[in-house]
């Protein structure tokens, strides 16, 4: 039924025009026109949005809420890091990073958060 429908991911956000700003000119999505400042919608690749909507108490989830697949994970940290996104690094059971990269043989993974406090990845599969 779903099988062929775009996701969008649904993300809170507390500022809107900092949000905007983060996904615009740090991540370089595209926002699409709305006749409405709220929700903010950003489009993404393959017919993906992003969607994010004010929410006073900002996000409760500690895990991650959205991921982009990449081609060149390192490649891709270094110009997000030009940008001034900072990449979390994690070393706990089972989650060890190296040069902010999670390698899972097959996979790869990286972890930033937005300026809202959700918790973003960068997949190279």
């Amino acid at each position: 039924m779903l099988k062929d429908a775009p996701v969008i991911a649904i993300l809170p956000a507390t500022d809107l025009e900092r949000a905007k700003d983060f996904y615009q000119n740090k991540l370089g999505l595209t926002p699409k026109q709305l006749p409405v400042n709220d929700p903010l919608i950003f489009q993404a690749g393959n017919n993906t949005s992003l969607l994010l909507y004010y929410r006073a108490e900002g996000t409760k989830a500690e895990h991650t809420v959205a991921g982009f697949n990449v081609k060149d994970i390192g490649q891709t940290i270094k110009d997000l890091e030009s940008k001034g996104v900072t990449f979390e690094d994690y070393d706990q059971p089972g989650l060890k990073t190296v040069n902010h990269i999670m390698d899972y043989g097959l996979a790869k993974s990286a972890w930033f958060k937005d300026t809202e406090g959700n918790i973003l990845a960068i997949n190279q599969i």
